[in-house]
């Protein structure tokens, strides 16, 4: 069985190739995988630019701490750059989630496969 940490370090090695081979310059944040307060992956090319928390769990939903939600939140307000959970579910792919559409819970933030079916694609944030 392969570790979450491992599985979720593909999941991101898998989406920096995905945008490098469509033009945009990606960095993969220091302490990605920790508790950092950052996004794990940042990419840039001609006025577009997005922040990532990447997620790679096969589950109907996706149950996220608030400190981390909360610090994406004010990371995104201070740089200006759109941040999004992008969350992976094997054989069904990425989806984009706008920090905005993450439902608050009293344990911290969560959203359904179900929402997460009709938030951007891949082929929508390179355009």
């Amino acid at each position: 069985m392969v570790s979450k940490y491992r599985k979720g370090a593909r999941a991101e090695r898998e989406l920096i190739k995905w945008f490098s081979d469509e033009g945009f310059e990606v960095i993969r944040a220091a302490g990605s995988g920790g508790n950092s307060l950052s996004p794990d992956i940042l990419v840039f090319r001609k006025g577009k630019q997005y922040a990532f928390e990447c997620k790679a769990w096969d589950t109907t939903s996706l149950s996220l701490k608030p400190d981390q939600i909360n610090g994406l939140k004010r990371w995104e307000e201070t740089t200006g750059i759109t941040t999004m959970v992008a969350w992976r579910v094997s054989r069904k792919g990425w989806r984009f989630i706008p920090l905005h559409l993450l439902n608050k819970t009293p344990k911290g933030y969560s959203v359904s496969w179900k929402i997460a079916e009709n938030t951007m694609l891949f082929e929508n944030l390179i355009r």
